[in-house]
């Protein structure tokens, strides 16, 4: 078992003490040599003996004495030696009566080496026997010792042994204190998740903490300076290398840190921070100081986040920041080398159809599957990412026009082969904007923003034109879409100054022209173009979903209308007021609340309102519509289908609709007088709604035949020009003060 830090600090110390002892034993026999050569004038082989002793005694002092130190033997070995040594001292002043002065000498010599190795008890015991001794030699001379001289000198002697008693025991507990304190540093680095070395600038290593065991998985003996440099993965040890140089150059105390791979001692590679300090200044360390951490935990959750980050995590493929990136490199590279860049965002038809019919499961199976035919038809160097939801974006590079639209073909038809989604097979289609940024586009070449911009335009163009192809960018769409936000922002800023007015067209009791309601019909405006039918602005409204807040102001205007003329007039309390509902409007989640809330705010009798729905709109998600309805007609409205004939309403589907009224498209009453094909089918809807007990409306009237015809097929109400055009709502008062039209 290799030594510990501990155990080796602590034989170094006393290898140290050990080595004093001996020195102190040659001068008290040098000493001794001393006083033989120039006093007792005898053989000159005495002195030499004395010297070889000496050198006998010094020679001991390169024993290895931090390995042998802590053998069980020593501190006997030591107090044989010591007495010994006093023995010595003793028969050399019995024999010499001149030296009786040297063994007070010679004793305090070898107490100070007592009490620098030996235990307080062993000190005090060295010292009694040596006082003993001198008591003995000043008593049995002949010519006995001065008492006073006796007496200072026992008395120096006893203080002698009392301070080597008292060091002794000073030794004793700084070196438990210093044993303690070095155990809990040990215990600290042993524990730590902390590799220490303390390494030398020649490469040689000082110091190695135990938790090298647990952190690099090595013994602490086996590291040295080469191990360091081993155990570097190659693609580190350049980098590390001068890291090492400016750590080994860097002021006094400076720390640096770097970031390497390191082989374990199982032959794993982790990622380890490093950290050197400058410690050569210290002159207990002199050597630079690395903390090695392992962070490989660190590194996967940083290298996970950025895969989070930049990568979709339904096909692993990039996502839109990293498409985006790729895409700026992509254009920089051309713009330097005179190439270009081709830009196809593909976006899949009717995938919300497929979520909401088969579960978002089959539609992430969609997703997935799509992403890898789509990856199928591209080269390695092309770049397929996932912008979000079931849009994929393609960037190729240096392809012409023709070889762009053959990519574009291929997409198509891998998308378009049937896939089995559960148990339904699926046959699905998608819509493809391309467009090209050729360097020297610009000022600057093209930019990545104007570029998607471009693609998507062309997307959106292709999906206008009828879905499952693609369409290259033209220009003219870009000015297409700014014409579109200029008209929308006008519309928006129409909302806010409401520059909108409603204008009411009778609806009239055929047989007898008696006026029973008006239809409410919205105009614009407009400061500049005049006033605009819904025609101009309707669409738009429809396809930004501003026609939402304008609906519910078309109601409002409608509802506090209708109020006003039931206090002015009588004849108001039983005429009724139709207002449109928009596809967006009737689709639009608060539709219901809406409503209430207007007929409650305006206290008109719900009774009165007719809210018209188109039949085509009633065919989409008829659960819904049939909820929606059901809760509108529970407010006391009553409801009309609108344009019917136009749309492809089942009998069996239209008795499940809370309807009320029917009204015949103006299409059938066009020629209803000229062709018998039309008035036979405004008839088959007349007789339908008397089935139903619906009552009917033609729209569209603008002929006396045309009104005897309706008549005589049973049609009940009617609104026309032939009875009056929409007008202003101080023209439907002068009629409500008469009552007819």
């Amino acid at each position: 078992m290799s030594e510990m830090a501990l155990e080796r600090h602590e034989g170094d110390y006393r290898a140290r003490q050990v080595r004093l002892a001996t020195g102190i034993g040659v001068g008290v026999i040098l000493i001794g040599a001393l006083r033989v050569w120039y006093d007792w004038h005898g053989d000159p082989w005495l002195v030499w003996l004395l010297v070889a002793a000496a050198v006998v005694q010094g020679a001991l002092a390169a024993l290895p004495w931090r390995r042998i130190i802590f053998r069980s033997w020593t501190n006997q070995l030591f107090i044989a030696w010591w007495l010994t040594n006093v023995v010595l001292l003793l028969g050399f002043a019995a024999y010499d009566t001149a030296a009786l002065a040297i063994y007070p000498a010679g004793v305090t010599l070898v107490l100070a080496s007592t009490a620098a190795v030996a235990s307080g008890r062993a000190a005090a015991g060295i010292g009694a026997v040596s006082l003993a001794g001198y008591l003995w030699l000043a008593t049995s001379r002949d010519h006995p010792v001065d008492t006073t001289l006796a007496a200072l000198t026992a008395a120096l002697m006893i203080g002698v042994t009392w301070f080597g008693v008292r060091t002794a025991g000073d030794r004793r507990r700084l070196d438990a204190a210093r044993r303690l304190a070095e155990r809990k540093v040990e215990a600290l680095l042993e524990n730590s998740s902390d590799a220490v070395i303390a390494v030398m600038p020649t490469g040689g290593v000082t110091y190695v903490s135990p938790s090298v065991r647990t952190v690099l998985g090595y013994d602490p003996d086996y590291i040295t300076g080469d191990v360091l440099a081993d155990i570097t993965h190659p693609d580190y040890l350049p980098t590390l290398m001068e890291w090492w140089a400016a750590v080994c150059a860097a002021p006094p105390g400076v720390t640096e840190r770097a970031e390497s791979r390191v082989r374990r001692g199982d032959g794993r590679w982790m990622h380890a921070e490093v950290t050197g300090t400058n410690l050569q200044h210290d002159p207990s360390l002199g050597a630079a100081v690395l903390s090695i951490r392992d962070i490989t935990a660190r590194k996967e959750l940083e290298e996970e986040l950025t895969r989070q980050a930049f990568a979709d995590s339904l096909t692993g493929m990039p996502n839109r920041a990293l498409f985006r990136d790729r895409l700026e490199h992509a254009i920089a590279r051309n713009r330097r080398g005179g190439g270009r860049v081709t830009l196809l965002l593909v976006d899949l038809d009717d995938f919300k159809l497929v979520n909401d019919s088969l579960g978002h499961n089959a539609g992430d199976q969609l997703i997935a599957t799509t992403a890898l035919r789509l990856h199928q038809q591209l080269r390695a160097s092309d770049t397929l990412a996932r912008l979000g939801g079931d849009e994929f974006a393609v960037l190729v590079e240096d392809v012409d026009e023709l070889e762009a639209m053959d990519l574009a073909e291929r997409l198509l038809t891998a998308i378009r082969r049937p896939l089995r989604l559960g148990n339904r097979e699926v046959v699905t289609s998608a819509s493809i904007g391309v467009a090209t940024a050729k360097a020297g586009d610009g000022d600057d070449g093209p930019d990545p923003g104007e570029l998607l911009r471009n693609a998507d335009l062309a997307m959106y163009a292709a999906k206008g034109d009828g879905r499952d192809r693609y369409a290259l960018f033209d220009p003219a769409m870009y000015a297409d879409i700014l014409r579109e936000a200029e008209e929308r922002a006008e519309l928006e800023r129409a909302l806010a100054l409401e520059e909108f007015v409603v204008h009411y067209q009778p609806i009239v009791d055929l047989p007898t022209s008696r006026l029973i309601g008006v239809e409410a019909l919205v105009r614009w405006e407009h400061p500049v173009r005049g006033m605009l039918g819904p025609g101009a602005f309707i669409p738009l409204a429809e396809s930004t979903g501003l026609i939402v807040p304008l609906g519910r102001w078309v109601l409002r205007q409608a509802c506090e209308q209708l109020a006003a003329w039931r206090t002015e007039f009588d004849t108001a309390s039983g005429i009724r007021v139709n207002v449109n509902l928009s596809a967006r409007q009737f689709q639009h989640e608060g539709l219901v609340e809406e409503v209430a809330g207007i007929l409650r705010e305006t206290g008109v009798d719900p009774h009165q309102i007719v809210l018209e729905i188109t039949e085509s709109l009633l065919m989409q998600d008829t659960e819904s519509t049939i909820d929606t309805l059901g809760r509108l007609k529970a407010l006391g409205v009553r409801l009309a289908i609108d344009d019917f004939g136009t749309g492809y309403s089942s009998l069996s589907y239209l008795k499940r609709f809370p309807v009320d009224i029917l009204k015949i498209d103006r299409s059938f009453v066009d020629d209803i007088d000229t062709v018998d094909g039309d008035a036979t089918l405004a008839e088959a809807v007349v007789q339908l709604g008397r089935a139903l007990q619906l009552q009917t409306v033609a729209e569209g009237i603008e002929t006396a035949e045309q009104w005897s015809t309706l008549q005589d097929l049973g049609c009940e109400y009617g609104q026309g020009y032939l009875f009056a055009k929409p007008g202003a709502a101080s023209e439907i008062s002068s009629i409500l003060g008469g009552a007819r039209v």
